[in-house]
């Protein structure tokens, strides 16, 4: 799969970006629903916490570029939700806990807003 810079994929097509958005969201549920399903120590579970951390290192390395387009104040607000969703995920990885429902309740959020 070829892999290009966000802020090209933005410029060439706001709406093409927003659907691959909607796409990574929604692979990360379905991920953290049969995690949710097999149990936290289980191989869905590494395979779901290892992609959707992947997936927000990428966002958040995008959000704290100075090159972002988004206001300051939603670029805050979706690092939060990032940061939050990191620590969230290591905390299951850890076995501090076992409870994918929020991770799956803020992902769904953000799926949704994406429509």
């Amino acid at each position: 799969m070829y892999q290009f810079p966000y802020a090209d994929t933005m410029e060439s097509s706001p709406q093409l970006a927003r659907e691959r958005e909607r796409q990574v969201f929604e692979r990360c549920l379905e991920l953290f629903r049969a995690a949710e399903e097999k149990g936290a120590g289980s191989r869905e579970a590494i395979e779901a916490l290892t992609f959707c951390q992947r997936v927000w290192a990428t966002l958040l390395e995008d959000l704290a570029s100075p090159e972002n387009a988004l206001p300051k104040e939603l670029r805050a607000e979706i690092i939060s939700i990032g940061l939050w969703a990191v620590r969230e995920s290591e905390s299951i990885r850890l076995g501090k806990s076992k409870d994918f429902k929020p991770l799956i309740e803020v992902t769904t959020a953000l799926y949704e807003g994406l429509k």
